[in-house]
C-alpha cells in the first residue's frame, strides 16, 4: 500500500490503491473519515454518473445516505450505490471510520451537489 496515491478530497483521507492510472480496469480506494468536530462543514452528497460504487466498512461506525435514505454502517457491512444515486457517508462514531471503496471503472467521475442543495 506504500504505492497508494493520496487524493485531495474534502472531509476525508482517501488513498487510491488501484485505478486506470496504473493500468487497472477498476478503482479501489481506502478511505478514512475522522470523527466529526464542532464547526466541521459536512461533505455534500455526490454521485457517479458513469458507474456504481461498493462501500465496505473495515472499522468504525457511520451512516451512508443514499437518495434520502440512511443506512447505519458498522464493520463488515457493505452497501452498493448505483450509478447516479446521490450519496454521502459520515462518521457517527467516536473513532475513525475506515472504508474500502470499489468502483468497477478505471477512472471515476464525481459530481457534487451545491452546498445549499
Amino acid at each position: 500500500m506504500s504505492d497508494a496515491t493520496d487524493l485531495d478530497l474534502p472531509g476525508r483521507r482517501s488513498r487510491e490503491i488501484l485505478s486506470g492510472a496504473i493500468g487497472a480496469n477498476s478503482t479501489l480506494r481506502l478511505v478514512d473519515i475522522a470523527v466529526a468536530q464542532t464547526g466541521d462543514v459536512p461533505r455534500p452528497p455526490h454521485w457517479h454518473p458513469d458507474g456504481e460504487e461498493c462501500i465496505h466498512v473495515l472499522s468504525g461506525h457511520g451512516i451512508t445516505w443514499v437518495d434520502g435514505t440512511e443506512f447505519a454502517m458498522q464493520p463488515g457491512d457493505t452497501i452498493l450505490v448505483h450509478a447516479n444515486e446521490r450519496h454521502v457517508t459520515r462518521n457517527t462514531g467516536d473513532t475513525q471510520l475506515t472504508l474500502l471503496c470499489f468502483f468497477p471503472r478505471p477512472e471515476i467521475q464525481v459530481l457534487t451537489e451545491a452546498p445549499d442543495a
